[in-house]
Order: structure tokens, then C-alpha cells, then sequence
């Protein structure tokens, strides 16, 4: 029987960078504005991206736009969401039957809690660029931070391929 050997050279590494930002904008009003700024077309996404957590399942919704020229792909990416638990009451008492439902805060990268979106862009050459879009997405009134996210420090990369 053959011996099959991977090389993890033989992969295609994807090239991206994530951007964090904090706004307490609804998605759909975030991504009119970035698309404003930054002359490009984010439209929303029927493949939302689906998380199984103890739980719940959940979905984050996602705006894409797909620069063919330049082979750059942007998801705007969003990182909390609720889940819906229903708990049946166990003490027996004139509420027996009644069922609960309790909300529970998700997140798409729980290492960062306070981040509203992540903007993820994929293949992305110069550093020059990136700084740029972080200068335009900073003239947006109501986004209050904007910063780039070391990589290597997210535990739940998995969340991020879709």
C-alpha cells in the first residue's frame, strides 16, 4: 500500500487581514457608509455564517464584495448575537408549566467581546492600503474604534473560514 505524505506547502495560504470596529450602527447602515467611504460594493449575503455554541445555534450576518479586478475579497462580518434557550421550570409549583426563554449573548470571536464588526479583507497586498482604509473607515461619525487584529492571537480562527 502506498504511503501518501502533505506538505502544509501544498496548501494555498489565504492572505488576509481582519479589521475590529466599534459602532452601534445596525449592519445594514454600516455597510452604506463603508461602502461610501471606501468606493466599494458591499451587498448582503444570503450565506450568513452559522456557529453551533452549547447554546445555541446562531447566525452572524454578512456583507461580501468581490473586487475582481484586484482579486480582493471584503466580508463585513458581524461579531454578536443572541440565542434563544428555552428552560422548562422544574420546581413544581402554581408556574409548573411554564417554559422560559432566556437570551444569551454569542460571539463570532468571543476573545473580543467588545468588538461590534469585523471587516475582513482577503488578499490584500500593501500595508499602505490597509492603513488607508483604516483613515476612511475613522471618518465615519459613528464608528468610535477602528484597528487591526492580531491574528495570532485568535484562539477561534475556525469561526473565520466561510
Amino acid at each position: 500500500m502506498p504511503i501518501h505524505k502533505l506538505d502544509f506547502e501544498d496548501f494555498e495560504e489565504i492572505n488576509y487581514v481582519l479589521i475590529a470596529i466599534h459602532t452601534s450602527l445596525e449592519d445594514y447602515r454600516l455597510a452604506y457608509f463603508i461602502n461610501q467611504k471606501l468606493q466599494i460594493n458591499l451587498s448582503k449575503s444570503e450565506n450568513e455564517i452559522q456557529i453551533n455554541v452549547k447554546e445555541g445555534e446562531t447566525n452572524f450576518s454578512r456583507f461580501f464584495y468581490q473586487n475582481i479586478e484586484k482579486e480582493i475579497s471584503w466580508n463585513l462580518i458581524q461579531n454578536k448575537n443572541e440565542v434563544i434557550q428555552q428552560k422548562k421550570d422544574n420546581i413544581q409549583n402554581l408556574f409548573s408549566n411554564l417554559t422560559l426563554e432566556v437570551l444569551t449573548k454569542v460571539f463570532l470571536l468571543p476573545e473580543y467581546k467588545k468588538v461590534d464588526y469585523f471587516l475582513k479583507i482577503e488578499n490584500i497586498e500593501e500595508t499602505q492600503n490597509i492603513d488607508k482604509v483604516q483613515t476612511e473607515l475613522n471618518k465615519i461619525d459613528t464608528i468610535s474604534a477602528v484597528y487591526n487584529v492580531d491574528l495570532n492571537k485568535i484562539k477561534s480562527k475556525n469561526n473565520l473560514i466561510f
